[in-house]
């Protein structure tokens, strides 16, 4: 049995700038700029059963119906990450709610 046997594909999906420094830690670099290229892009490597893959957060933002149709059909985990301008916040909302789902209460609070 090979060491990669039973690991999920990984992939970065948007601009090269951001993406290309993804491959130096083993996840695959998919530059897309326009909506319709990232719309391609994400739902191929949904359907080509990547476990994760991350995609730029104004571009997530853009395709947010998609993604959520591709968490529901496929198996994989499509996450927001900071552009190479840095983050408009989506990334953590993102986690936050993910993490009040699972918990039933937002841990992040400051309250």
């Amino acid at each position: 049995m090979s060491a990669d046997a039973g690991r999920k594909k990984m992939a970065a999906v948007g601009s090269y700038d951001t993406v290309l420094p993804f491959q130096a830690v083993g996840v695959r670099p998919f530059p897309a700029e326009t909506d319709e290229e990232v719309e391609q892009v994400v739902s191929r490597l949904a359907r080509e059963d990547y476990g994760v893959i991350f995609v730029e957060e104004r571009q997530f933002v853009a395709q947010a119906s998609l993604i959520d149709k591709l968490v529901q059909e496929y198996a994989s985990s499509i996450i927001p990450i900071p552009g190479i301008r840095g983050s408009i916040g989506v990334g953590l909302s993102s986690v936050r709610s993910s993490v009040e789902r699972a918990v039933g209460m937002d841990i992040f609070s400051e309250k």
